[in-house]
Parts: C-alpha cells; structure tokens; sequence
C-alpha cells in the first residue's frame, strides 16, 4: 500500500518532462552523463546534526570567548519571585489576558502582576552573548557558504548565461564541487529548521521557519528532478543578503555601532539588490518567462516556482521591516533594533520602563 502511495507521489507525469522517465536521469555507469541520485536527499539529515554539534563547539570554545572579549556580558534578568498560582497561569498561556482576575484572586495590584508577568517572561529571554554568539555562527556559515558558491559557479556556464540552466535539460550532468555546495547548504538550512525551536525566538518565528522549510524543500525537490542548476543560483543569492543580516546584528550587540551602521547601509544595499532586484527581475523572469521557450513545462515546474514566489514574498516583508528598520535610524542617528524582527525592542530595559510609566500615569488617570 505504501509503495502504490510513493508511486503515485513519484510520477513521471508530474515530476519529468514529457516522454521522460525515472530510469532516463538515474545514475550510472553506462550514462553519457553523471545524474544526481534521489538517495543523495537523505544525506543532508544525518549533516545536519553535524552542523549542531559543530556549532555548539564553536560557541563554547571561540564565539562566547570572543564575546566576552568584545565586553559582551553573560548576564540574565532577574529571576520574578517565587508565586506558584502566577508560575501555573503563566504556563498555561504566556500572555497575560486578564490581570484584573488574577489581582484579585491572588490579593495584589494589577501592577503587581503586571511586573511579575514581565519579569517571568524576561527571565526566559537569552543573554546578550547567546544571542551574539547566534549570529555569529550564521554569519560564519553565510559567508564561508557563499565564498565556497561563487568559487564552483565561477566557470559554470549557468552563472554568466542563465539560459543554460534550462538548455539540455534533463540530461545535465552533476559534478563533485555541485554535490557537496548542494549538500551542505540543505543540511545547514535543516539545521536551522530543527534549532529555531530552542534558537532566540523572535516574532518572526513562523516566516523564518516557512522560509526554512521552502528552502530545504525546494533544495530537495530540485536535486531529485535534476534542477541543480537553478537551484545553485538560489543559494547563491540568498547567502549574500544574509551575511550582511548576521554581521549586523553581531556588531550591535558587540555595541561596536559605527561598524553597524556602515554594515547596515550595506545590508540595504545588497539586500535589495539580491532579494527585490536580481531575485525577480533576472531569476524569477527567467523561471516563468524563458524557461518555457527553451523546454516543455511538466507540473513540479509549477510548484517549485510556486515556492520561489513564497520566497519572494517572504523577502518583501522583511525588505519592509528593514526599511522601516532604516527609517527609524534616521530618526535616531543610529541603528536600533533588530533587524527583520521588532521583539528584542520590545524587551529591552528601556521598553519596560517606558511600559511601567504608562501603567503609573494610567493609575493616577483612575
């Protein structure tokens, strides 16, 4: 029942171009051409954990040392005093619905609650050094990442004429230097997907775990149909946006702010350069308009330009938030914040400063 299930999943008829079977692209050595192997897509889980561990030595050993040498401290909030009745309501739903009812029951102020529910929450929040130590870590990959892509693709044909992406598909051969540019970035992007759950959590928890689980999609549907080719260019892209985004982020809580705000003026610059501008002017063009004048278009060409698009939009809501982001250091003189993402604002210490005087002024209005 199963293998009928998978059988049907796996049609030629959806996932091949016309008149082209599974047998046609699967590798061997006989093959005018090395294809990539379906079995290969596992590989980046066991990888995956590799890069946990990896990452988890790096911190330990070179990321919080070199915090901590930058004046970057460890240091966690207060700990909300010890209130069992609160401790149960604020697991059973983290955001405080009716202070008013607990006040009550509990014989305190809704201040009083207010406080301690600000405290608990911050007490879960990771220190300066995690989060540093976080975003060095992407940082490193992105950009050991991308320098390894720009090195392959350097005398891929695809890079400087994008036609020859699709010319001669699906009979494109896969080369070593492809392999393991593909691998390492799946297994790096599954990574993520399985660390976001105890990484910094921020509000955009959900798009970046969407974005985390189109990429690794695309990544797999792409190798298995032999559309590597496209796929590297992806990659590409994405990884130089995103070395500006950790290296930002790293130099703000290093509280080197000169550095921060000449690395986020690059940031925009290259951002909207590679997200807004190259992504859809010159790739995406190229997935829905040539590439159905240089071959016959088969359904899975439809759902992985359909995730592309999700990626697109998914780039327009940041470029927003980063604008807005950028907008606000005009204003101030300096970046604040954090980028593609508003909650580390919300909780700094000044926040709920500001939060406690509104409740005081709210009191005296009562």
């Amino acid at each position: 029942m199963l293998r009928t299930l998978l059988d049907n999943f796996w049609t030629p008829n959806v996932w091949l171009p016309p008149n082209t079977t599974w047998d046609d692209i699967a590798p061997g050595p006989h093959k005018a051409v090395r294809y990539t192997d379906y079995r290969h897509v596992f590989f980046p889980i066991p990888l995956a954990f590799v890069f946990i561990t990896l990452r988890f030595i790096l911190q330990r050993t070179v990321y919080a040392p070199f915090g901590r040498h930058l004046g970057i401290k460890d240091t966690r909030n207060r700990k909300a005093p010890n209130n069992p009745k609160l401790e149960a309501a604020y697991r059973a739903s983290p955001k405080l619905k009716q202070p008013c009812g607990l006040a009550k029951q509990l014989d305190m102020t809704e201040r009083q609650v207010e406080r301690w529910w600000r405290l608990r929450r911050s007490q879960d929040k990771p220190s300066t050094l995690v989060k540093f130590c976080e975003n060095l870590w992407k940082f490193t990959f992105h950009s050991s990442n991308f320098v390894f892509g720009l090195c392959i693709l350097w005398d891929k044909v695809w890079l400087w004429d994008i036609d020859h992406a699709y010319l001669g598909y699906p009979h494109q051969g896969v080369t070593d230097d492809v392999w393991w540019y593909y691998m390492i970035s799946a297994a790096f992007y599954l990574s993520l997907t399985i660390s976001q759950f105890w990484d910094v959590r921020r509000k955009d928890f959900w798009q970046m775990f969407l974005h985390h689980f189109a990429t690794v999609a695309l990544i797999s549907f792409s190798w298995v149909c032999n559309l590597h080719r496209i796929g590297t260019l992806v990659l590409l892209l994405h990884d130089a946006g995103d070395i500006f985004v950790e290296a930002v982020k790293a130099s703000k809580y290093a509280n080197y702010q000169k550095t921060c705000d000449t690395l986020f003026l690059g940031l925009i610059i290259v951002w909207i350069g590679t997200r807004i501008i190259i992504f859809p002017y010159h790739l995406l063009w190229s997935t829905w308009i040539r590439a159905p004048m240089l071959l016959p278009m088969f359904p899975a060409y439809y759902i992985f330009n359909s995730l592309l698009l999700l990626l697109l939009l998914l780039h327009i809501v940041w470029t927003y938030l980063i604008l807005q982001m950028a907008y606000r250091t005009l204003q101030a003189g300096k970046m604040e914040g954090d980028i593609r993402s508003s909650s580390d604002v919300s909780d700094s210490p000044a926040a709920n400063n500001h939060h406690d005087n509104n409740i005081a002024n709210n009191k005296k209005d009562t």
